[in-house]
């Protein structure tokens, strides 16, 4: 039976400082509980209406109407899990993928999912940018920010301490399709879903590359920055 100070934990564990004080975050249904427990994240608890499903000690049983209580999505999928915060190292990479204030959950889960699957272990956020473990993060990624690398860190000291190139994207610049990215040995900067890349990076970046609209009677002002990511790393890739 889950108890009062269980449930208290998990309410306050929503919010991002009461996450970082307490350094747990919440992880829910049974593949991204699957695939944080097959990674290096240490496993708090979980609270499952069918215990039965996962063969680790750490495990409570509740009912569905705890579960609804809990959760924050409008239609729970039997567990909630708790992990432990996990210390995000800058590690060395041949290229970066950098996001300047980027601040909708569900883009950077969608974002951190798109990185997994074409192997990109790592991208850098800015310190402005909407929380890794944020509850909507964890959930759109479906489990892939177990296996992604999410840094925090001054976009511009990373920048200016680096000897790469660092290519900006934009709206209207050298298209894609005329660069090559064989062997791509550099940094792509992102900029933020309404903002685009702040006056201060832009004096960091050297060359700008554009994804084109490949149909003059489009109206579309823009593409989703998600989709944006996932067409520079299909090229990166080499597909």
């Amino acid at each position: 039976m889950v108890t009062k100070n269980q449930i208290n934990l998990i309410r306050q564990i929503k919010r991002k400082r009461n996450r970082k004080e307490k350094k747990l975050f919440i992880v829910e249904g049974k593949k991204s509980i699957d695939e944080f427990l097959s990674s290096d994240y240490k496993l708090h608890k979980i609270y499952s209406t069918n215990p039965s499903e996962f063969s680790v000690d750490n495990i409570v049983s509740i009912s569905s109407s705890e579960l609804s209580r809990l959760s924050s999505l409008k239609k729970p999928n039997k567990h909630i899990a708790v992990f432990h915060l996990k210390n995000q190292i800058l590690q060395k990479k041949n290229f970066y993928l950098l996001f300047d204030r980027i601040n909708d959950p569900g883009n950077l889960g969608t974002i951190i999912r798109t990185c997994h699957w074409f192997g990109v272990d790592q991208i850098i956020c800015s310190v402005d940018s909407v929380d890794c473990y944020n509850n909507k993060v964890v959930q759109s990624s479906m489990g892939s920010l177990s296996k992604v690398n999410v840094v925090y860190t001054d976009l511009i000291k990373f920048m200016k301490a680096t000897n790469k190139k660092i290519i900006g994207t934009s709206l209207n610049s050298k298209s894609i399709s005329d660069y090559s990215f064989q062997n791509f040995d550099g940094i792509i900067v992102f900029g933020s879903e309404s903002n685009g890349i702040s006056e201060e990076i832009k004096k960091e970046i050297s060359n700008y590359i554009s994804i084109p609209k490949t149909a003059s009677s489009s109206s579309a002002e823009s593409l989703n920055l998600s989709i944006s990511v996932a067409i520079f790393l299909s090229k990166i890739k080499g597909i």
